[in-house]
């Protein structure tokens, strides 16, 4: 009888073997320690920080005026210092023009190495030109050599909020843009804008008269 009890006891035993190391690592499991086994998942993702040490623009040219553009960095729009050349006493309405110039010139460059080192892009292609507002337009019209149609949603976005934060503008968040023909628009540089350049177009309004 005792070896009957005995021989059971040890069959019933065996099945619980092979579950030993699962519960040793289930056990264990509660302080979690670091693998000793070494991985490698390639460099870590380099992160765009859209930030520079310091201003670009240190000194200010000799009848330039401090203006800021903005790039693109981290699909967003962010506001770069610059300076634009206009020269002492120059009329109101060809001082507009030139700023405007500017800011489409300044737009087009090359962002600096600092720059692109934080992470700024443009999609604003050089050979742009502006000008002021045909006969029927508003009077703070500014057309540009390239229709706004034509352009990339990116770089609508940088020249409009550009333009909209400048001198080129009437300081209320918005300007009037348009194409070598057709009726201008006037377009709006809104938060949605700044933030997501890529999907969110400028909104924008016909405007006739002068």
């Amino acid at each position: 009888m005792t070896v009957h009890a005995t021989s059971v006891r040890r069959r019933l035993a065996l099945p619980l073997l092979p579950l030993l190391p699962v519960l040793a690592v289930l056990l264990t499991g509660c302080g979690i320690r670091a693998t000793e086994v070494p991985t490698d998942f390639g460099p870590a993702p380099s992160r765009v920080h859209c930030s520079l040490s310091g201003p670009e623009v240190t000194a200010q040219a000799s009848g330039g005026v401090p203006v800021r553009v903005f790039l693109l960095c981290g699909s967003s729009l962010v506001a770069v210092d610059r300076t634009v050349p206009v020269p002492d006493g120059t009329a109101d309405s060809a001082r507009r023009l030139l700023v405007a110039q500017g800011l489409l010139d300044e737009l087009a460059q090359s962002p600096s190495a600092a720059e692109k080192e934080a992470g700024y892009t443009t999609d604003v292609r050089g050979g742009t030109a502006v000008s002021g507002p045909a006969a029927e337009d508003p009077d703070d019209t500014l057309r540009l050599s390239t229709s706004p149609d034509d352009l990339t949603s990116y770089a609508l976005a940088q020249i409009v909020c550009t333009f909209s934060d400048s001198a080129a503008a009437e300081g209320d968040g918005s300007v009037v843009l348009g194409g070598p023909t057709g009726p201008p628009r006037r377009y709006q540089c809104t938060d949605e804008v700044r933030s997501r350049p890529g999907s969110a177009e400028p909104p924008s309004t016909e405007v006739t008269g002068g």
